[in-house]
């Protein structure tokens, strides 16, 4: 397998990497983004499950499923949107394909949930469509990993932050390198009812980071985690990868497949 460290997120330039960022429209947003290209990986063998991954700031689904497609993992379809180009306020106000906007990482962070409630949507309706018996999931980078945690947290309340009915039944998260929006209220909200905490104990997540992260430092990766668990997600790993900064390496990777295999039942499926 081959690996880049910028593949899949938005490295350690953000300005940069938002300033040559391209988009083609396809649809559109609550608030009149354009959502840009889809891209699929096909599986090369039986198809048993269904994921989204979602890119980080400044990137595009194109990058996303060149990595995918190197995973051996032939009996997923991977399903990379591209993010609409937006203002985001990390970087004063510089257009960037973001999922929703966002400030300065910080423990006071404000969730742009109107931002997060049209992603999680547009994702939900990426994944309407599957076959009843496959699997499916959302797994992202960065701010990609955010908006899969945010949809997952969705999947266990059964509605977006709007109240909307949330109807798709996720069988597998995946998180590299983000955090989880709504972290505050969210003990609060799973313990109301009995269904979000049947859903919440149910749903399998991965979270990786690096102790070396300087775009998102790794302490909100781990709190991340504990959140969620304290708010019921009982089946959360979380990886700590020694040094590593915003970015994947192979052995992340790596344990991404193995995790993946195991949780959705596809070991020597074919």
């Amino acid at each position: 397998m081959s690996y880049s460290h910028q593949n899949m997120g938005s490295g350690l330039s953000l300005l940069l990497i938002c300033s040559i960022c391209t988009v083609v429209w396809c649809s559109r947003s609550a608030r009149g983004y354009e959502f840009g290209r889809t891209y699929v990986v096909r599986p090369k063998g039986k198809h048993q499950a269904t994921i989204v991954w979602l890119h980080g700031l400044g990137d595009n689904g194109s990058s996303s499923s060149q990595l995918l497609e190197s995973l051996p993992l032939p009996n997923i379809k991977w399903i990379c949107p591209t993010a609409p180009s937006r203002p985001v306020s990390l970087l004063g106000g510089f257009p960037c394909t973001a999922w929703f906007d966002v400030g300065e990482i910080s423990e006071d962070l404000h969730d742009d949930i109107e931002g997060l409630d049209a992603s999680a949507a547009h994702i939900a309706n990426l994944l309407s469509t599957e076959p009843t018996d496959v699997k499916v999931g959302i797994g992202g980078f960065s701010m990609g990993a955010a908006v899969a945690l945010y949809s997952t947290t969705c999947y266990a309340l059964g509605s977006y932050g709007t109240g909307h009915p949330y109807t798709i039944n996720l069988r597998a998260t995946v998180g590299l390198s983000g955090w989880l929006p709504g972290w505050r209220s969210l003990r609060s909200k799973i313990e109301s009812s009995n269904e979000a905490a049947r859903r919440a104990a149910s749903i399998p997540i991965i979270l990786a980071h690096g102790t070396s992260d300087d775009v998102v430092p790794y302490r909100f990766g781990e709190k991340s985690a504990h959140s969620l668990a304290m708010a019921g997600f009982r089946q959360v790993v979380f990886k700590p990868y020694e040094g590593l900064g915003h970015y994947t390496v192979p052995k992340e990777m790596e344990e991404v497949v193995h995790w993946l295999a195991s949780r959705l039942g596809l070991e020597g499926s074919s």
